[in-house]
């Protein structure tokens, strides 16, 4: 599988490299966070992030001045497992290289998106990057796995929080409402499936860790 730079024009259709952001802060406290010692684990909003005199500027910068959660996904990965998407972007932010798995919502056909479509991204350490609410990504994948990886993860505040309760499905888009904000598509190899998540891929479960 091939890994593609963001620095790259194949990285346009997905996001973009957020340039003359001041980041020096947001990694400091990143660094301090909790790395799991094995897998990943993930903070919807963390309050070494949200505590930063700079929260306001990442606020306005970011969302227009929306409220926002500034979380985190630490551990270690090099599988495919489940996509996600929201209703806006997402902004990303590692102290060690790390890699983004994506697909595009335009590429999910009658409910389900073949994972030959997926294309791989290698952000370096210190990188702040947007991924667009129309971009499918999950959890980061590392490059070295003695390191494993530290992602910042801002995205507006409730984002991947409890789902909605009681909820009515309208539509087959409601279906893979897995939490607030959060349409999931599950692998059926993945423990999301195993826990109810809706299977929405369809071929093989990626796994880069001969690409690294």
């Amino acid at each position: 599988m091939e890994i593609y730079q963001v620095t790259s024009p194949e990285f346009a259709p997905y996001g973009k490299i957020v340039e003359g952001f001041p980041v020096d802060s947001l990694l400091e406290a990143l660094k301090k966070t909790r790395q799991p010692e094995s897998g990943t684990a993930y903070v919807p909003e963390e309050e070494l992030l949200q505590s930063l005199p700079i929260l306001p500027r990442v606020r306005d910068s970011f969302y227009g001045g929306m409220p926002v959660q500034l979380g985190w996904c630490n551990g270690y990965n090099t599988k495919l497992n489940c996509l996600e998407y929201h209703r806006d972007s997402e902004y990303n932010l590692g102290t060690e290289d790390f890699i983004l798995l994506l697909a595009k919502e335009d590429q999910i056909e009658d409910g389900v998106l073949d994972t030959s479509k997926v294309k791989a991204f290698l952000v370096p350490a210190g990188v702040l990057v947007e991924v667009y609410a129309t971009t499918l990504h999950y959890a980061p994948c590392h490059t070295n796995p003695a390191k494993g990886f530290k992602v910042m993860v801002a995205l507006p505040q409730g984002t991947n929080t409890e789902k909605p309760e009681p909820f009515t499905v309208y539509s087959e888009e409601d279906k893979f409402l897995w939490a607030r904000n959060k349409w999931l598509l599950a692998h059926p190899e993945s423990k999301e499936a195993a826990k109810g998540a809706r299977i929405g891929l369809r071929g093989e479960n990626i796994d880069i860790k001969d690409f690294i």
